[in-house]
């Protein structure tokens, strides 16, 4: 926060409590066009064949730029303090993100 009249205060966020409670996801596809980048969040489970769509995300591809920068930068402040993020042994891990062009 600053005192300088000038300087407009920033953005405050608020959640309704039904989004704050978030969703687990372990799966995305990421689709696009020219002017949108489309993220499917899903939850895949053993034994199912379906994967259902938990949440859907869609921005332009200037803020998926961003919100890449802004992946790289926490995930390293997380392995800064919590260590190396790891593939599981074996190289089997379920699909967990598949793309494609919308057009």
């Amino acid at each position: 926060m600053t005192d300088d009249p000038k300087q407009p205060a920033p953005p405050r966020l608020t959640i309704e409590p039904a989004v704050a409670m978030g969703q687990y996801t372990n799966f995305v596809s990421i689709a696009h066009n020219y002017t949108e980048v489309l993220f499917d969040f899903g939850r895949t489970l053993p034994g199912r064949t379906d994967i259902p769509v938990v949440s859907r995300l869609i921005m332009t591809p200037f803020h998926a730029k961003q919100l890449i920068k802004a992946l790289n930068h926490n995930l390293k402040l997380y392995e800064d303090k919590f260590g190396s993020i790891t593939e599981p042994p074996g190289g089997q891990t379920p699909p967990t993100i598949t793309s494609g062009n919308t057009n």
